[in-house]
């Protein structure tokens, strides 16, 4: 039996901050690699645009967790009992039939169509959550704005009454963020999700005494018409609450900072906001909220694009390292606002394509026209490299995002102090803005 390579760290503050440089080496050496995470799991990582076009498709590859072997299970950082059971049954970690039963429920929710028409409420929330702020000074936009608008609109697409998306602890949206079972984190992240597990048992007694049109009603409803297990019920909520949100509020964040560190881009299209759908599909690209897709196992050893993957090892597909692939994008490490075409893989690809896509499109084109029209002169309110970058292994974005606005300073540009660390588009210290 051959020896396995030594695995890649895919960890650490640098790496947070800028994972394309490792990307591109990894790229250079093959499509396939193994990498060890902050649990001390170890992985299969697939990294061309060709390599992960292919593998999102592939149907010897299963999402569900039973099908990681004891070497997997023994480090990832899964959910503990009985949690896990309950609340990771949703499509994520689910395979033909069972989710295309459950896709088929939510589809309707989040057709384009019915995104239009909710387009002019949308737009509403996005002017509220700006008209506290003074014509010009500093305030940070994550907790202005990316981390309440995604959250309001949600609330809006699926029915959650006002009293509970009140009453939701933006904490809960943490639980995405791994923490193994030896990590000092531990308990908190256990008692995280168990104030969002009594929260779900409530939202679901709520809508069964009080039954609208709405999405969880019909959730709800289809539970009780046997259609769906409880636990299936429970896991479909938390992934409506925590995946349909927390995700928009970083890409918010991700596309921000590429703007801001490309003041040029950003001042054309404050001045041009025709250009947002493709500017859009080119932020998406250029720094994708998913930087990584969830487990993948081969129920038996398999070949991988070359490489031998034992049964039940997980198989990791980069989208951020296939939206910077050169063989696929000219100059592919240059935020382009006009590109086309951009078949970028940002939301994915195959039957677990991200079923909310055209919502977060919209989101994102929302925020960017309302927050470039109503802050003029956008810049950053401190030095670029004191962005702190979440800690999620799966996610990308920025926990924090102080901006100054108005008189005082020229739209991207810093609030005080040194130049923009970026001439031409690119990074002169390395720290390119990420997919």
């Amino acid at each position: 039996m051959s020896r396995l390579p030594e695995p890649v760290e895919l960890y650490g503050a640098a790496h947070t901050r800028d994972p394309y440089p490792l990307y591109t080496e990894l790229r250079a050496r093959g499509p396939v690699h193994r990498v060890r995470f902050p649990s001390g799991v170890c992985a299969w990582l697939v990294t061309g645009y060709d390599a992960a076009h292919q593998a999102l498709t592939d149907p010897r590859l299963g999402k569900h967790h039973s099908r990681g072997n004891a070497a997997w299970r023994a480090r990832a950082s899964i959910m503990p009992e009985p949690q896990h059971s309950q609340l990771q049954v949703h499509l994520l970690h689910q395979d033909p039939p069972r989710h295309t039963a459950l896709r088929r429920l939510l589809t309707d929710a989040f057709a384009p169509s019915r995104v239009e028409a909710l387009r002019p409420r949308f737009q509403e929330r996005a002017e509220a959550l700006l008209d506290g702020l003074p014509e010009s000074g500093t305030t940070d936009l994550v907790e202005t704005f990316a981390a309440r608008f995604p959250f309001q609109v949600l609330a809006e697409v699926i029915g959650l009454p006002e009293e509970f998306a009140d009453r939701f602890d933006r904490d809960w949206g943490k639980v995405v963020q791994p923490v193994g079972p030896t990590d000092p984190g531990r308990p908190v992240y256990e008692a995280r999700l168990r104030g969002l597990q009594r929260y779900i048992a409530a939202l679901v007694d709520h809508k069964r005494r009080e039954r609208g049109a709405d999405l969880l009603s019909r959730l709800v409803a289809a539970c009780d018409d046997g259609r769906i297990e409880p636990a299936e019920l429970d896991s479909m909520i938390f992934q409506l609450l925590v995946a349909g949100q927390e995700p928009v509020t970083n890409q918010i964040t991700t596309a921000l900072v590429a703007l801001l560190r490309h003041p040029r881009q950003l001042a054309e299209l404050a001045a041009r906001p025709e250009l947002l759908p493709r500017a859009v599909e080119e932020l998406l690209r250029y720094d994708s909220a998913f930087e990584l897709t969830t487990w993948r196992f081969f129920a038996e050893d398999a070949d991988l694009h070359g490489t031998r993957v034992p049964a039940g090892d997980s198989v990791i597909v980069s989208l951020c390292a296939a939206n910077r692939d050169p063989r696929r994008f000219a100059d592919a490490d240059r935020l382009d606002l006009g590109r086309s075409p951009n078949p970028h893989l940002a939301f994915g690809h195959g039957i677990h394509f991200c079923p909310g896509a055209a919502l977060a499109r919209t989101e994102l084109r929302i925020a960017l026209e309302t927050l470039l029209r109503r802050l003029p002169g956008l810049r950053l309110a401190e030095p670029d490299d004191q962005l702190t970058w979440i800690p999620a292994v799966l996610a990308r974005g920025v926990d924090r995002l102080p901006v100054a606005y108005g008189a005082g300073g020229d739209a991207g540009g810093p609030a005080s102090g040194g130049g923009c660390p970026f001439t031409a588009g690119r990074a002169t210290d390395g720290a390119a803005a990420a997919c």
